[in-house]
């Protein structure tokens, strides 16, 4: 965190001195500006580069960094008002319109302006992540014999076996295909399940990047409501014989959003279900690794409960460790696990090998089993600190489930609170929040918040972010 301060802080100096330079007029050497900001050569290094990326300096191997020379004028802006008529076109011969929209998405990945507290957050904070097991991971993998070479299709085999044990059941290294982060695998999963136009049933409410891949493939997301104990199966099994779908995506693991875990009593209700059905079940494991301290045994995944192939397991490193550690994987059995395959091939190839085996490093270093107590430590203290301060500032918003993993809390707000003026009000004080809506597929029965306690510093900050939250609450909730 202080190095990339640093970074910062002399990239603007930089910045504001490149006036007293001519263009093409060298700059101080590195060691000079090293002497003269009392710096690390690391940190002038990473300055220059970003100056350089900006198209302010032009730097040349051996000779130093110079001011760039004025850029030519811009062209006139084109007209593309044509664009309009063809992206609609599209369209009008589709049984269900593809609608390409990441706002949902963007709400949990957009950086709020400096001095919001971040609640809106969906990765660890800089602070929790494993920042220098990863780095001395990915220094090993670039050593490693063929680490540049290209990588097998469906992944490193000691990576496959790695993900299928912790899977579990009947699950081997043969029927697991690396993929490049949980979204991607998803996207995969829904494209060679599910023809454009058919229906596929989701959990209500359910994450919003799944619905923007669904609605993006031209598929019609059908919502089945969730409780404490997970997805309804009286309503899934209603589900799938009014709409004729042959697929259910679902997290039976905290759920997102709201914490919930499938209940033994349903696990198998729901993998009965949809084998009658004839469907596949999407299963989301998108946080296993982020479980809190108090939390006691976990149950399986429904993978390693499902012999007869009705469930395609998602899991991911990246919550547990960087948005920017994007390796996945996606486990199935009998034939679709080919169908995969080749959509995976299609669309990207393959998870670049030096990734892959620098996940290999991290999971198998001493500094894995560590970074995971440590993580799991930091969340219940901090679900507890956030829970214990919306209980006493905020005893207006329900909160009717803890959860025991994952990273934010679900709350419902008075009946008639209007998401986005809260959303504005909240922005005002000083605090970035997720709203509800989002997170369903069809009408919301009521007007929702998500928290998140992840992506902030500590503990302090979570206090500090309520205390904000109240002052938005107070402007928006006083009619009610």
């Amino acid at each position: 965190m202080q190095e990339r301060s640093s970074v910062a802080e002399l990239v603007e100096r930089l910045r504001d001195e490149l006036n007293r330079y001519s263009p093409g007029e060298k700059l101080p050497s590195s060691r000079a500006l090293v002497e003269r900001f009392r710096v690390s050569p690391v940190t002038v290094s990473r300055a220059l580069a970003q100056l350089s990326a900006e198209g302010l300096v032009t730097t040349r191997p051996g000779a130093g960094a110079f001011r760039a020379r004025a850029r030519a004028t811009a062209p006139a802006a084109g007209d593309t008002s044509w664009q309009e008529v063809a992206l609609s076109a599209d369209a009008s011969a589709e049984l269900v319109p593809r609608t390409v929209d990441a706002s949902g998405v963007v709400v949990s990945l957009a950086s709020p302006p400096p001095g919001v507290v971040e609640f809106n957050g969906g990765y660890l904070h800089p602070s929790l992540q494993p920042e220098r097991a990863m780095a001395a991971a990915l220094s090993r993998a670039g050593r490693r014999p063929g680490a540049w070479a290209r990588p097998p299709v469906d992944g490193v085999p000691e990576l496959r076996e790695w993900f299928a044990r912790g899977i579990g059941g009947p699950v081997t290294a043969a029927e697991v295909l690396i993929t490049s982060g949980g979204q991607s695998a998803l996207t995969t999963a829904l494209r060679a399940l599910a023809p454009p136009g058919a229906p596929v049933l989701v959990e209500s409410p359910t994450y919003p990047g799944m619905l923007a891949i669904a609605r993006a493939a031209g598929l019609r997301p059908v919502p089945v409501p969730v409780d404490r104990d997970g997805v309804r199966p009286e309503l899934l099994a209603d589900a799938f014989a009014a709409t004729g779908a042959r697929v259910l995506v679902c997290q039976p693991l905290f759920q997102n959003p709201t914490g919930a875990v499938l209940s033994a009593a349903r696990r198998g209700e729901v993998l009965r279900i949809a084998r009658d059905a004839g469907a596949f079940v999407i299963e989301d494991d998108f946080v296993r690794r982020l479980v809190h301290e108090d939390a006691g045994p976990l149950p399986r995944p429904l993978a390693a409960d499902d012999p007869d192939g009705v469930v395609v397991h998602v899991c991911s490193l990246t919550k547990a460790t960087s948005p920017s550690f994007r390796v996945s994987a996606l486990a199935a059995r009998g034939p679709v696990l080919e169908r995969l395959r080749a959509i995976q091939i299609v669309d990207t190839f393959f998870v670049p090998r030096p990734l892959q085996e620098a996940a290999l490093e991290l999971v198998g270093s001493p500094a894995w089993p560590r970074h995971l107590r440590s993580v799991a430590a930091e969340l219940r203290a901090r679900r507890d600190t956030m829970t214990a301060a919306l209980r006493r500032h905020l005893p207006e918003l329900a909160l009717p489930h803890v959860p025991s993993g994952g990273y934010h809390l679900w709350l419902r707000l008075p009946d008639g609170t209007d998401e986005g003026a809260l959303l504005a009000a909240a922005l005002r004080a000083g605090v970035a929040v997720a709203p509800g809506r989002p997170y369903f597929s069809a009408e919301p029965p009521a007007p929702h918040v998500r928290l998140s306690f992840v992506g902030v510093a500590g503990t302090a900050e979570i206090e500090e972010g309520v205390r904000r939250l109240r002052t938005a609450c107070d402007e928006v909730l006083r009619p009610y």
